[in-house]
């Protein structure tokens, strides 16, 4: 860990507690000198670092940058040995995490991201990733007791532990779109996208990566306009951490959930926050949109739907367009 990483996590771990320059040298076994550029480092970085005489330093409560000290200090004990990688801007977390899991990076590996170039959504959709106001994650998962079939469970239990989430750190309520949208006050807030790899030999799942796209702040332009009337934000305006306690609540909770031996109760608590359950949706096939009333979510988390002939259908895949 160099100078400026170690100054960071002390200094994360005691925001607004003031250390002396000879005191963090003693602390982290460097020089003053070392101290000053990695003062200097993390100032150039955004992080508000104020200095006073006689007291030292200390990292305003108010900082909210995303970094691998913030996150890990609002992790469980039992997963405070994650790896998490925070980068300013990349292509794609789910990309990159991909490519780390054909390197054979064991399950757990976390990549979060400042911003994303190409990010993406279900069906090749581009993911609206802009700068400083968004969280995006990306986990790495080796399931051993899913089958191929059941994959989508993780998209639901995923679902479910971002509300929890959401809920923990703001106090707003959040419901699901099937399958893996997640809406605050009338707005999507988040998507996921989980993407497998399969071994060819048993035909079983090799690796998941489970990503997760958040619009925490509004951000500074705006949204494009063809996402104004449609996207949300978890927070009207900045908060102290609010991104780095997001993230944690995110992995804590759905590590809990995905780790827990037997039924946990995912799908009820996903049926609970349905927002398609009991409305009229319109169902998008090869090209046809298909007016129906969703009646319910099965225990695979399909979603059963009634048309206006009286037939009905269970859903695994598709699209669904929900009138809130």
């Amino acid at each position: 860990m160099t100078t400026r990483e170690q100054l960071l996590e002390l200094l994360e771990n005691s925001r607004g507690t003031y250390f002396s320059g000879e005191e963090i040298a003693r602390i982290l076994r460097v020089s003053r000198a070392a101290v000053w550029k990695a003062v200097k480092a993390l100032r150039q970085e955004g992080y508000a670092i104020d200095a006073v005489t006689n007291k030292g330093y200390c990292l305003s409560p108010e900082t909210d940058i995303l970094s691998a000290q913030g996150v890990g200090k609002y992790l469980k004990g039992e997963y405070r040995e994650l790896e998490v990688q925070v980068l300013p801007t990349v292509p794609s977390t789910n990309a990159l995490v991909r490519e780390r899991a054909n390197q054979g990076c064991p399950e757990g590996l976390t990549v979060i991201a400042n911003t994303q170039t190409a990010g993406r959504g279900r069906m090749g959709r581009s993911f609206f990733s802009p700068p400083e106001t968004g969280l995006y994650l990306s986990l790495l998962l080796r399931p051993t007791r899913y089958e191929p079939r059941q994959a989508v469970r993780l998209t639901a239990v995923a679902a479910v532990a971002m509300c929890e989430a959401i809920e923990a750190v703001s106090g707003r309520e959040a419901g699901i779109k099937w399958v893996n949208d997640v809406y605050v006050q009338g707005k999507k807030v988040c998507g996921i996208l989980t993407e497998g790899s399969f071994d060819l030999e048993s035909g079983g799942l090799d690796s998941m990566v489970l990503g997760a796209g958040v619009n925490v702040y509004p951000p500074g332009e705006g949204f494009p306009p063809e996402l104004s009337a449609i996207a949300g934000t978890v927070f009207d305006s900045p908060r102290s951490d609010g991104k780095n306690r997001l993230a944690a609540e995110f992995l804590n909770r759905f590590l809990d959930c995905y780790y827990a031996p037997g039924d946990v109760g995912y799908i009820e608590k996903y049926r609970d926050r349905s927002l398609v359950v009991g409305k009229p949706v319109t169902v998008l096939s090869g090209g046809t949109a298909r007016p129906a009333l969703a009646c319910g979510i099965d225990e695979e988390c399909r979603l059963l739907v009634r048309y206006e002939t009286g037939a009905t259908e269970v859903l695994s895949y598709g699209e669904v367009s929900v009138r809130l």
